[in-house]
């Protein structure tokens, strides 16, 4: 697999000098592993406490809290790499650039020190815990309550609740659920409540209360952990809402979502250059009818249009990117790319497989996988339907 030979404008050698070292270890380790992730559901907290070991958590953390250091370029290269690996188990992204830039942002102090050098180390894997049954992309119906506990210290929230579609639910020790800690409906009254469940990612749950539900299995990310979570008068102590304010939690998550979206995008690109690779490969190698398929001018008209449009996804991204770096990528900007790279993933892996033809059917070929998997970037992080909502009303 090679890697895109024309340089982004926000990539410093530094980034580079990551997205080469995360290539060769994502290559070496687990690539090879592949099969054996896809059959269990999940990569092992092993493999995650390896993974931070070789730079590749929470690589924008700060030093002072066990991070590398890096900015938003080093996580988005760490992510293209993985899905140009191919390898869409890992919950890395989730932990990485979605859930500890809400300690950064929002936690205290003592929060910051208690999670995120662990969140480094990967004794704690992370989950975000949004999306309820029958709510879908609409967070202010959330019915998860959190009430301050009356009947003794008050210093304690007794967490009542349901989620599902929660990616690193299995494995997750440390799990950030948006649920109600006021009586006001809609956007009023939620926040975000951090929820210990194990001392170290793997073991035994402690919080009484708390349970997995299943491991959801689903078209595509097969070796992705995806859970329900169910809570039944969970304790957790007051000192772990974060931020430690009631009520600030819809406007977390909406500050928060457009850097969540951008994720979703630069995924996107790594599967399109992956799916490409592939083709083009295939192409030049496959025989039909006494030559290869290059030789047939559909194949190439098609691969010319497939790269045409990888081309102008990777602009596009490249260009949220240089904004977000900035501090300048607005909520509007950032789903119209959600939405648009992942409806051109979608006609991508599509043209790609077919060129494929019966092979291109099975499971054992990369070029399926990427096509499943391609199918819920159109649908979490808000669906595109909602992104395009959000999009229009900035026009």
């Amino acid at each position: 697999m090679s890697l895109p030979n024309f340089p982004s404008p926000w990539m410093t050698e530094e980034h580079r000098m990551l997205q080469h070292a995360a290539a060769r270890y994502m290559s070496a380790q687990w690539v090879p592993r592949a099969a054996e992730f896809r059959a269990a559901g999940r990569m092992s907290p092993e493999v995650w406490r390896d993974a931070a070991a070789n730079g590749l958590l929470c690589a924008s953390t700060p030093e002072v809290y066990g991070g590398a250091g890096g900015d938003f370029g080093h996580e988005a290269v760490i992510l293209l790499e993985q899905a140009r690996a191919n390898v869409s188990g890992w919950g890395g992204g989730l932990h990485s650039a979605i859930v500890a830039p809400y300690l950064l942002r929002y936690g205290t102090e003592a929060q910051k020190r208690r999670w995120l050098p662990k969140m480094c180390s990967g004794e704690f894997i992370t989950a975000i815990a949004m999306t309820e049954p029958g709510t879908g992309s609409d967070l202010q119906a959330v019915r998860t309550s959190a009430r301050r506990d009356s009947s003794g210290s008050g210093d304690h929230y007794r967490v009542n609740g349901a989620k599902t579609f929660i990616t690193n639910g299995q494995n997750a020790n440390l799990i950030v659920v948006v649920c109600r800690t006021g009586d006001e409906k809609g956007a009023k009254g939620l926040s975000l409540l951090a929820v210990e469940t194990a001392a170290m990612a793997g073991a035994p749950d402690t919080a009484t209360g708390f349970r997995r539900g299943r491991a959801l299995e689903k078209i595509g990310l097969h070796a992705q952990d995806t859970s329900e979570l169910f809570f039944d008068e969970v304790r957790v102590p007051v000192d772990h809402l974060i931020g430690g304010r009631e009520g600030q939690g819809f406007f977390q998550l909406m500050e928060q979502l457009p850097q969540e979206r951008l994720i979703i995008a630069v995924q996107g690109i790594g599967a399109m250059e992956r799916a490409l690779d592939e083709t083009l490969r295939y192409a030049k190698e496959r025989q039909a009818f006494g030559k290869p398929l290059w030789e047939f001018q559909n194949t190439r008209f098609k691969l010319a249009e497939v790269q045409a449009t990888v081309l102008a996804a990777r602009a596009f991204v490249d260009a949220c990117i240089v904004a977000h770096l900035k501090g300048e990528l607005d909520a509007a900007r950032a789903a119209l790319a959600k939405a648009w790279v992942s409806e051109q993933q979608g006609r991508v892996m599509d043209e790609c497989l077919q060129l494929f033809g019966g092979y291109g059917y099975m499971v054992e070929t990369p070029i399926a996988e990427l096509y499943v998997d391609a199918r819920v970037q159109r649908i979490y992080g808000g669906t595109n339907e909602i992104m395009k909502e959000l999009a229009s009303r900035s026009m």
